[in-house]
């Protein structure tokens, strides 16, 4: 019998998952080790760690960079943590726990088992290869298997399932998905959205099958299982994963007696509290009015109601409840978006009325359900894009009176998704789901004294959890500390109390061409004069678009990121990227000769990228100079792909060779590429150009788009696509060649001294006040006279114009830089390479 020190009381936790992780946060940060002596019983032999992030574990992160904590945390507080010991009985009458090393004596007892993954009971599901996806070492096991399969299957399609299913697919497994309901996702999406969802997934390359329930699974012909579904289908495989929900790990609860759910679960009340006054319950386990929750926002904050209850018990000073969870989720499942909030499918509202949009181009299906009345927002489904969903959660959650037309809140629009200020939200909006914040706590911290964000987030922990409510909570922040008549610090960072526009001009004004310079006469800090990762590369993205003078001599070097340090894009195995401009697209047949040969030589993965160029993957940090010289030699130029600067101009063949085309438009991207190469910028810049109006080009989803014309182009501003697609807007209609260079030298430039650091020409442009209307009267009618002066500005840059890696393979000193490590020439043993299609892959 173990017997540890009798002056605290014994608080035992079972359970190292996220959720009993924060728990033990949580009873660390109210005080409790000065109330408890407590242990932790973990049965996996890792940390707790971040298991909505588990898929990551296939693409190159370990058990160490999930991990959620440190054993030196635990050692720290004085925590006793048990990994790899598995709590195998709970004796109630002599509160003990009895595990094989030992027994441990508890005067309180929490449950974080979480839960097991449901195997259908389906005969033939423990063959060899038939495996689960829960923890890492079910990944390993899966990693494993994979080395000899070439087919994988996942029964489940569900959120796990299609997160299963993209493992597979990463480990380059033919892969499909077996669903036993007649859409996946059957609890987050229609059918429309389900139709809609299995598009998406199927052209990723992964079968999907619906509406099969698997009777057997038995020897394969041509691969290793053979799955026998009801209408006596057949589907072989070397690989079958089961990820078809998940069932509460109640057995020590059940074994010891504890009052346990019809179908699962062990009973808590408000305060998480079992029938045994003694024992708790928390997370997936636990069932709390019926209901269990498998999300983790809601564990997170069953943990901080358990504190509450521990402490209140221990020192009478504390108390707090669990009153249920908004189980609305926001997912990107292999890269598409799926949400889903409240009563999704209206089938828990009487009269409910639906309004649906369906894009069947862009593939995007979204959903309203509201009340009989038409006041209140009750349910919403997102499908391709979740650019919506946080105002539309902002609706259901705090009750908030629907416009007159609800519709609107899901139809396209120029302006993109619908947003709601700060000052529309009441005291209620739930800010952050993770910590349980609402706007009215964030007020209540700013009123007791918080006057930063900074400050907030340590009271609260609002945005320390997944972080999806960053920017919703420093826009709160600053409108509230506005509200309250003080100025909100616009400083870029510590090291300069000034804003990026506000640096911008000092360096234009006082002419300051050097970081050192800059932070000498304006810097507000007295140590670290070195400046941080924020500044840095912020005052050299302005040093370039002033004066363009080459990132790599001595004076800047310091200031750029590892990227543009090496002038290439680190991958995910410590290779880089090598990706010539192209200009408008067109190559000659002799440079394609060269890329090849290039690419031949050095072992390099080649791809044709949206952007209509061919980038080579997987150089050696050391054979960068060597790859570049022969590119240059060849005629290339850098690409600029690693750098916030203008990236690609993206064009049709126009009328050199459409029988459609009105404009030449590859001639006028080439020219516009060539105008614009090596232009630094806050974000990186893409350009489209279209030969007619069919838009082969997609110019009216950039930056910049050109769409030719009859009698000239037409301009299009502020689009892009990626996380949030933003339609560009029409700029100017019908110009010459001459007219478009000017009005877009012009915009810019005015673009490069305005926005902010990292901001996108459209989330600028959703910022300036006065809009697109604004921005018209600065550029076409130049309403604040600084036309002459943004034209030369520009000329200032394309003038100064140099290659940057003709430059720095032309300078030994530079050359010295590109060497994996300072005191050995020899290359990273730590890169190793598998072969996929024909071509090299990080292993």
């Amino acid at each position: 019998m173990n017997t540890p020190n009798a002056t605290k009381s014994q608080l035992i936790v079972i359970g190292n998952g996220m959720v009993g992780h924060h728990l033990v946060e949580q009873l660390v940060e109210q005080g409790a080790t000065e109330h408890y002596e407590i242990t932790v019983f973990g049965e996996e032999r890792h940390l707790a760690y971040d298991r909505v992030h588990l898929s990551e574990y296939f693409s190159g992160r370990d058990a160490d960079s999930l991990a959620l904590s440190t054993a030196e945390y635990y050692a720290e507080h004085g925590i006793a943590l048990r990994l790899s010991e598995a709590v195998t009985a709970i004796d109630r009458d002599k509160s003990e726990v009895t595990t094989p090393q030992g027994r441990y004596a508890y005067d309180r007892l929490v449950l974080a088992t979480g839960s097991y993954p449901f195997v259908p009971p389906i005969p033939g599901n423990d063959r060899e290869g038939c495996l689960v996806y829960r923890t890492l070492e079910d990944l390993d096991a899966i990693r494993a298997m994979a080395e000899t399969a070439n087919t994988g299957v996942v029964v489940g399609g569900g959120l796990l399932g299609l997160e299963a299913a993209n493992a597979l697919r990463g480990l380059n497994l033919d892969t499909a998905v077996v669903e036993f309901a007649p859409r996946l996702m059957p609890m987050q999406v229609d059918s429309e959205g389900g139709e809609l969802l299995r598009e998406k997934i199927e052209s990723l390359g992964v079968q999907v099958l619906t509406g099969r329930a698997t009777q057997e699974i038995v020897d394969g012909e041509a691969s290793r299982h053979r799955m026998v579904f009801q209408d006596d289908k057949v589907l072989e495989t070397d690989l079958i994963v089961f990820s078809a929900g998940i069932r509460p790990r109640d057995d020590l609860a059940r074994d010891c007696g504890l009052e346990i759910g019809e179908r699962g679960g062990v009973v808590i009340d408000d305060r998480c509290l079992t029938n045994d006054p003694a024992i708790l319950a928390v997370g997936e386990v636990a069932l709390w009015n019926n209901s269990i929750f498998g999300l983790v926002a809601p564990g997170y904050q069953m943990a901080k109601a358990a504190a509450a209850t521990l402490l209140a018990t221990a020192s009478g000073s504390q108390d707090g409840s669990f009153k249920g969870a908004d189980m609305s989720t926001k997912l990107k499942l292999m890269g598409v978006d799926v949400g889903s909030i409240g009563d999704a499918h209206g089938d828990r509202t009487p009269g409910a009325r639906m309004f649906r949009f369906l894009d069947p181009i862009k593939q995007q299906y979204r959903k309203l359900v509201v009340s009989s009345d038409g006041k209140r927002l009750v349910g919403a489904m997102l499908v391709g894009d979740n650019s919506y969903y946080d105002t539309l959660l902002q609706y259901y959650a705090n009750r908030m009176d629907l416009p007159e037309d609800p519709a609107a809140l899901i139809l396209p629009s120029s302006e993109g998704a619908p947003t709601l200020g700060p000052d529309a939200l009441p005291e209620t909006a739930m800010i952050c789901s993770c910590h349980n914040v609402t706007k009215g706590d964030i007020c209540a911290t700013l009123d007791a004294g918080a006057v930063d964000l900074g400050a907030v987030k340590g009271e609260t922990k609002a945005s320390t959890g997944c972080g999806g409510c960053a920017a919703l909570l420093k826009s709160v922040v600053d409108h509230e500390l506005e509200a309250r008549g003080v100025e909100v610090d616009k400083s870029i960072c510590e090291h300069f109390a000034h804003t990026r526009q506000e640096l911008y001009d000092i360096v234009r004004v006082e002419g300051i061409k050097t970081f050192s310079e800059l932070m000498e006469k304006h810097g507000s800090a007295e140590s670290h004069r070195l400046g941080c990762d924020i500044c840095k590369p912020a005052v050299a993205s302005i040093l370039a678009s002033c004066f363009n003078e080459p990132i790599t001599d001595a004076a800047h070097i310091p200031l750029q990121d590892t990227n543009d340090t090496f002038m290439a894009n680190m991958q995910k195995n410590g290779t880089y990227s090598v990706v010539p401009r192209v200009p408008g697209g067109e190559i000659t047949p002799d440079k394609l000769v060269v890329l090849g040969q290039v690419a031949q030589k050095y072992a390099l993965y080649t791809k044709v990228t949206g952007g209509q160029r061919i980038d080579l993957f997987g150089a050696r940090l050391e054979d960068l100079p060597a790859i570049w010289g022969e590119l240059i030699e060849a005629g290339f130029e850098t690409g600029h792909a690693y750098g916030k600067s203008l990236r690609t101009v993206k064009s049709c063949v126009g009328s050199t060779w459409c029988r459609y085309g009105v404009q030449d438009s590859v001639g006028m991207a080439i020219q516009l590429e060539h105008r614009y190469k090596g232009l630094r910028a806050p974000h990186k810049i893409k350009f489209g150009v279209s030969g007619c109006t069919r838009e082969c080009a997609e110019a009216q989803s950039k930056d910049i788009g050109v769409i030719a014309t009859e009698n000239g182009w037409n301009l299009y501003v502020c689009g892009n696509g990626g996380m949030r697609p933003r339609h560009a807007e029409l700029f100017a209609t019908d110009l010459a060649d001459e007219q478009l260079y000017r009005i877009i030298d012009r915009f810019l430039m005015f673009y490069i001294r305005t926005a902010d650091r990292l901001q996108r020409t459209s989330v600028w442009r959703e910022n300036l006040d006065g809009g697109l209307d604004y921005l018209k009267e600065v550029i076409l009618e130049d309403s604040l006279g600084i036309g002459e002066e943004l034209d030369r500005q520009m000329q200032t840059v394309i003038d100064a114009y140099e290659c940057e890696w003709a430059n720095a393979i032309s300078d030994p000193e530079k050359l010295k830089r590109f060497r994996s490590f300072v005191n050995d020439a020899r290359p990273d043993p730590d890169i190793i390479y598998t072969t996929e299609r024909g071509q090299l892959r990080p292993a």
